[in-house]
């Protein structure tokens, strides 16, 4: 069984969309784009047969990975605001002895959007941040060794 994926509703809503519509005009769009290639005469040399299989076994990939995270789906509720790291929450961090701010987004990487990173609540630095609040410092294993970061700001 695939682990539970948390989203917000909205991008649970956005990927139910994509997930019918891929299944539905997709599906069909695709057929029509092979049907329309065979036509053109033998499948060996035709490139646009190529083309349209390699588009609709993409497609197909797409379809699987999103009923994966529909079915496994756990709706987690707008983390922003609060005055806790939680997922759904957008936290600036700097790592200790650097000056820079960095801004990320805790949740999947569907969620993803404004241009933010985005951090896996799963991660070593994602699972430190969950239940810090702005001013606390933590700690998390890395490959290079233990890396502290100072939570900035909350949103």
């Amino acid at each position: 069984m695939a682990p539970s994926q948390q989203l917000s509703q909205a991008a649970y809503d956005r990927l139910k969309a994509e997930f019918e519509q891929l299944t539905t005009l997709g599906r069909v769009e695709i057929a029509r784009k092979i049907e329309t290639a065979r036509e053109l005469g033998d499948l060996s040399e035709n490139g646009d047969y190529h083309a349209a299989k390699e588009e609709q076994g993409k497609m197909e990939g797409r379809i699987a990975h999103l009923a994966s995270m529909l079915e496994n789906a756990h709706i987690v509720a707008d983390a922003g605001g609060g005055d806790t790291v939680a997922p759904g929450a957008i936290v600036s961090i700097r790592y200790v002895g650097d000056e820079d701010v960095e801004r990320y987004l805790l949740g999947s990487i569907e969620e993803r959007h404004d241009d933010l990173d985005v951090i896996s609540p799963t991660s070593p630095l994602g699972a430190s941040l969950i239940g810090a609040r702005a001013g606390d410092t933590v700690s998390y294993e890395a490959p290079g060794g233990s890396l502290e970061v100072e939570v900035i700001e909350i949103s």
